[in-house]
């Protein structure tokens, strides 16, 4: 199973594009764009699919898409009855990178910038503060020029400082290694990229660091939240979840393609990680072809 690219043309006069979306269902393709996407789901749930990410979805969602990162909002099956009355409704930004120029290298926007590098893999936002974002999103259909940018671009300084957002695909899935900000570990992030089907000891990292193995370990966590043991077995997962999404492998096979030398051990790791077996991941992702 493969991508689509589509195209999320922007009108030449202006910088970005906000739509309503009404349909008796969302589009049913399993697509990248280049443009960042910005989802408000109004009214409708079902499963999404960011990545190697799969979720249900309900009212009051918001989630930041980066450049190129395949994603499906799949409605449930009552959506597509004969007879249905249900309706997908969506408010919908898509904007580039670069929108603003610039501006996002001045040391005012980093933190938007920074927002953009983590939406690379997904951004879900959940909490009370999505009413106040709901509430700019439809203030802004009625803003013009100058006032419509300037509302966007506060939007998305809110979401990048905001508290409850949770990164939906994993880093094995979308390489964003190279976004890291903090230099002391981008020789690690890259030596995982490069090595992750091997054995990788802490010992080699900690070196590859600079650091002593105890000390590493506390800084790894300080900086990622979690061990380098979990961040590595994210990786390979992350990897295992592309390899099954394209039917390039089996099981067995996409288990020792992705660093594991014995399938429990793997099997064991990707439903710690997913919350199914690979084989229940497979038919997840076979609704994007059949259902």
């Amino acid at each position: 199973m493969k991508a689509e690219l589509i195209s999320r043309s922007i009108h030449q006069d202006s910088s970005f594009s906000l739509e309503k979306h009404c349909y008796k269902s969302f589009l049913k393709k399993w697509h990248y764009h280049p443009e960042l996407e910005l989802v408000i789901i109004v009214e409708s749930t079902g499963t999404r699919f960011v990545g190697d990410n799969i979720e249900k979805f309900s009212p009051g969602e918001i989630v930041l898409l980066g450049q190129n990162l395949p994603h499906l909002w799949l409605n449930d099956k009552a959506y597509f009855a004969d007879n249905s009355t249900l309706k997908a409704k969506a408010n919908v930004v898509h904007f580039s990178e670069n929108f603003a120029g610039g501006l996002f290298n001045i040391p005012e926007f980093s933190g938007i910038k920074h927002l953009f590098e983590r939406a690379r893999r997904g951004i879900k936002f959940e909490g009370l503060g999505n009413e106040d974002i709901v509430h700019k999103i439809n203030e802004m259909y009625n803003l013009e020029g100058f006032e419509k940018v300037m509302r966007l671009l506060d939007i998305l300084h809110e979401l990048s400082n905001y508290p409850h957002a949770t990164l939906l695909s994993s880093a094995g899935f979308v390489d964003n290694f190279k976004s890291k900000q903090h230099h002391k570990l981008i020789v690690v992030y890259e030596y995982i990229m490069n090595n992750f089907k091997q054995e990788i000891t802490l010992d080699k990292v900690a070196e590859l660091a600079s650091m002593n193995p105890s000390a590493f370990s506390r800084y790894f966590k300080s900086i990622n939240k979690k061990t380098f043991t979990q961040y590595l077995n994210e990786v390979r997962i992350g990897y295992a979840c592309k390899l099954l999404q394209e039917h390039r492998y089996n099981i067995a096979e996409v288990c020792f393609e992705s660093g594991y030398n014995n399938i429990s051990n793997f099997n064991r790791q990707f439903k710690s990680l997913k919350k199914m077996s690979p084989t229940a991941y497979l038919k997840m992702y076979a609704q994007l072809e059949y259902n």
